[in-house]
């Protein structure tokens, strides 16, 4: 049997619409990103360091960097106005910013990002909170942080799974976040981070160059962003149970 022409063929047109895409992208995000880290420094410079002032500046870039790498954001629900802990689940590496656009806050992240080119300068100047899971120091000094900046006005964002899955829906919690929280009666707000598709995940040892090379050629990523209403209590175990069964409800009706 012989196959037609355009049987198990790749698509030359389509491959290259993909690596035009692909290189473009990479490219808008490199200038974009340096153009904005560029700003936040030079008004630091010349104004001062305000922190809020570069939040503002990082939400433009987040919803401008989102827009340009056809990332396409549908929200449910309304984005805390609040200092509160926000917690959400873990699918890919654009966590953070997708959250960073609607909230002035500070992104619980590991150390390892701050030595991320552009982006680790950036965080640092915008607002954010390092932390090496595998130190008890770390995270004793990073729970001391995060109440800092709640009690200074500010939201703090935690991705309690402490790691990406691709999972239908989320590993267990650490508890250390709601423990502080509890004492602290800081309220939680529930985040569910919903993405159309799974190739989206950045799971495993997969590299942020390695998965991007893959994703950002395709014409659109798909995410829908969910916001809960805050939740309080006295009581840690009530937090993070409340907070990740309404999460889970969420992935599991969009799933």
């Amino acid at each position: 049997m012989y196959l037609s022409s355009s049987e198990n063929i790749p698509n030359p047109d389509l491959y290259g619409v993909k690596t035009f895409r692909l290189v473009t992208r990479f490219l808008f995000f490199a200038v974009y990103t340096t153009l904005i880290v560029s700003e936040i420094w030079l008004r630091n410079r010349i104004l001062g360091s305000d922190v809020r002032r570069s939040m503002r500046i990082r939400r433009r870039w987040a919803r401008n960097l989102l827009q340009g790498l056809g990332v396409s954001v549908k929200i449910e629900g309304t984005a805390p106005d609040f200092p509160c802990l926000m917690v959400s689940n873990h699918r890919s590496y654009i966590d953070p910013i997708l959250i960073l656009r609607d909230v002035y806050g500070y992104p619980v992240a590991k150390a390892e990002l701050a030595n991320w080119p552009l982006i680790g300068k950036g965080a640092k100047m915008a607002g954010i909170l390092y932390l090496r899971r595998e130190s008890a120091g770390s995270r004793s000094g990073t729970l001391r942080q995060i109440l800092e900046k709640i009690d200074a006005g500010f939201s703090v964002i935690i991705f309690p799974e402490g790691t990406t899955s691709a999972l239908f829906g989320t590993l267990p919690f650490k508890k250390g976040g709601f423990k502080l929280a509890a004492q602290a009666k800081i309220p939680v707000v529930p985040v569910a981070l919903v993405f159309a598709d799974k190739r989206d995940f950045w799971v495993g040892k997969d590299t942020f160059f390695s998965h991007a090379k893959r994703r950002f050629g395709e014409k659109k990523t798909h995410i829908k962003l969910c916001y809960g209403t805050e939740i309080k209590s006295d009581n840690p175990e009530v937090l993070l149970s409340k907070s990740q069964s309404w999460i889970d409800a969420v992935l599991v009706a969009h799933g």
